[in-house]
């Protein structure tokens, strides 16, 4: 996966102001985390890591519940921690590709309503959140194929009928990128 897509980054205009980021999304379940593990162990020092800001935060104790209030402000929280580090990692390595395991753009599939509120909440747009990322590597969750979605991550809380409605959402946003490649399960 990574050498076809990295052999199509040829036209792919850098920025001289950051590095490329890469953006590894994708349903509960897709192998995203792994994935970018992967790809971080083999590339070594072509790339960098950006972790899952969500995980993070669950993992640190930030309260995880089911009220439209309380989602709201995880999202929130999520999407300015994503921001941050992706800043951070920028500063730290400005000469290396960004490899995000998931984006700003991920917290409108999981807010309480249509994502529209949620860019409109952070005072963003769906548009601007795509820019920041120069591609975009899609894993479909392995609940669209009817396999379980358990894994390495303890934090994950979904059901597989959630996984797959989470996963056609985050595909609708993030299929609108000009630099989409899509891995189905």
């Amino acid at each position: 996966v990574w050498r076809l897509w990295r052999d199509g980054l040829g036209a792919m205009p850098s920025s001289s102001t950051r590095p490329l980021r890469i953006v590894v999304t994708g349903g509960p379940g897709g192998g995203k985390t792994t994935a970018a593990d992967l790809f971080r162990r083999e590339l070594g020092t072509e790339i960098v890591g950006v972790p899952e800001s969500a995980t993070l935060l669950f993992s640190g104790g930030f309260p995880r519940e089911t009220e439209p209030a309380a989602r709201i402000a995880a999202q929130t929280a999520i999407f300015h921690v994503q921001r941050n580090l992706e800043d951070v990692k920028t500063a730290k390595h400005p000469d290396r590709v960004l490899l995000c395991d998931r984006g700003t753009v991920d917290g409108a599939a999981y807010w309480p309503g249509e994502p529209a509120g949620f860019f409109r909440h952070l005072n963003t747009s769906l548009e601007a959140e795509l820019q920041r990322y120069d591609g975009v590597i899609f894993f479909e969750s392995a609940a669209v194929g009817g396999m379980p979605i358990e894994g390495n991550n303890p934090m994950r809380i979904e059901d597989a009928a959630t996984a797959r409605a989470l996963d056609l959402k985050l595909r609708e946003l993030w299929s609108r990128h000009p630099r989409y490649t899509f891995v189905p399960n």
